[in-house]
């Protein structure tokens, strides 16, 4: 079994910073895609930033030139690093991750992490 954990939400000001880890534990898979989506209430998750195995990233229009997706593919881990946080960036931060096990691409969330930025 493949699970996600999460790391590193929490409360900031704004314009403060925050990195957030996800690492993929278990046997037997190829990580083909790993990402971060954001959820607030009454709205639907949308993709913050993502990154494949051959290092392609693609970022939220809101997210250029502030948030930094990086992957260290020896340890399953990707990271996000989030600079110049606005209070608009205040949500649920979900891993997710598309692989591939037993021949079979799964997508797994990991339990999500809440970031606030306050005014």
């Amino acid at each position: 079994q493949v699970q996600l954990v999460e790391s590193g939400g929490g409360l900031v000001e704004a314009g403060g910073s925050l990195r957030l880890s996800c690492a993929a534990s278990g046997s037997s898979f190829s990580i083909i895609v790993m990402g971060w989506y954001r959820q607030t209430p009454g709205k639907q998750r949308e993709l913050v930033a993502r990154i494949t195995n051959r290092g392609t990233v693609d970022y939220t229009d809101s997210a250029k030139g502030r948030f930094t997706i990086s992957r260290d593919n020896a340890k399953n881990t990707v990271y996000l690093q989030m600079n110049s946080l606005k209070p608009e960036d205040t949500a649920d931060y979900y891993c997710h991750a598309g692989l591939m096990r037993d021949r079979r691409y799964l997508e797994l969330w990991g339990q999500g992490t809440l970031v606030t930025v306050s005014s």
